[in-house]
């Protein structure tokens, strides 16, 4: 229960000035100020505000926002295609000795990729300039395959090497000869070490 709090002076004052202005029922006195107005209370101090403000439910606090979130890293570049067209009469005349071959069939999506990734460091510490990566034959990709389709690894292998660590070094890919594996096959030309 919630003890009333009084009327401050100003308050008696006006409630004075109204009293005056009426008359009282037959039988009944008019009411009476009281004689000596009641204090209004000290405001408390700004100690007490501040441990009532710090005591808010933490659903009334407003949450600090966290600061943005970095930018993404930018896109890596493409897969440059610098070859002369002596690479490209070498490889459609089927004069081309790959240095290492990566043969990806009977992989899953993430073991092609693991497989791939190490194949192409490997190759960088070798020096070797085409690589082999028997991947299949291109399919037609549903947009509802889940990528477990025939097909799915040489969908995607594009862009795995477009998004890795080792675009930097692949001068151009090409589709391989008919005797190294034709529309089943690419190959990776690694651009000479530095």
């Amino acid at each position: 229960m919630k003890l009333p709090r009084g009327l401050s002076a100003g308050e008696q004052a006006a409630w004075a000035h109204l009293a005056r202005s009426v008359t009282p029922l037959p039988g009944r006195a008019s009411p009476q100020p009281d004689p000596k107005p009641k204090a209004t209370p000290p405001a408390p101090p700004k100690a007490v505000l501040a441990a009532v403000v710090a005591a808010k439910p933490a659903a009334m606090r407003q949450p600090r926002r966290a600061p943005p979130p970095p930018p993404p890293p930018p896109p890596p570049p493409p897969v440059a295609d610098a070859l002369d067209s002596h690479w490209d009469r070498r490889m459609k005349g089927g004069r081309i000795a790959p240095d290492l071959t990566l043969d990806l069939h009977g992989h899953t999506l993430d073991t092609a990729y693991d497989r791939i990734m190490a194949g192409l460091d490997q190759a960088r510490a070798m020096n070797a300039r085409v690589v082999l990566v028997i991947a299949g034959r291109a399919r037609p990709v549903d947009p509802a395959d889940r990528m477990a389709r025939r097909g799915a690894i040489r969908a995607k292998l594009l862009d795995w090497l477009a998004a890795s660590r080792h675009a930097g070094a692949i001068a151009a890919v090409r589709k391989a000869h008919v005797s190294h594996g034709g529309e089943g096959a690419l190959y990776l030309v690694l651009k000479r070490p530095r």
